[in-house]
């Protein structure tokens, strides 16, 4: 039986990949590399013959699971539903541990993203947040205080 061997990446599409990576540099994530994709490999891979993509991937400080926002040039993206609550079927939300909750949360802010709700604490180990990200992407922060 195969066998899963690590978990690489998150492909999340964005319209506006400018800000979506400006946004996760801004929690922290660095950029790995920015190619355009097309051809043969991504039409057969993802079913849509003639398309045309950019990439950013990006990850946290030392490794560990990546981020891959897209952009496709063609063809047009489909508009998700920005506003969606965490209950909608589909990727509820993206989510990585902070050292600082309150800073995370005060720095999405000053740049326009807000929280879905409010800040919670689980069984006092840890301290979490959703915040509504760019084209209403959630990201979930979470803050180990126990």
């Amino acid at each position: 039986m195969p066998t899963v061997r690590r978990f690489n990446h998150i492909g999340i599409t964005v319209a506006d990949l400018e800000a979506a990576t400006a946004f996760f540099v801004g929690l922290g994530l660095e950029v790995e590399g920015r190619t355009p994709v097309e051809g043969e490999f991504i039409d057969t891979v993802i079913g849509i013959p003639g398309s045309r993509t950019e990439i950013v991937m990006l990850h946290a400080p030392g490794g560990g699971t990546g981020v891959e926002l897209s952009r496709f040039e063609r063809p047009d993206a489909r508009p998700g539903s920005p506003a969606a609550p965490a209950n909608e079927l589909g990727l509820r939300s993206v989510a990585f541990e902070v050292d600082d909750l309150a800073g995370a949360v005060d720095w999405a802010a000053a740049q326009g993203y807000g929280l879905v709700g409010g800040i919670g604490e689980y069984e006092g180990v840890w301290r979490m947040a959703y915040v509504r990200g760019p084209e209403g992407i959630i990201v979930a922060l979470a803050e180990r205080i126990g």
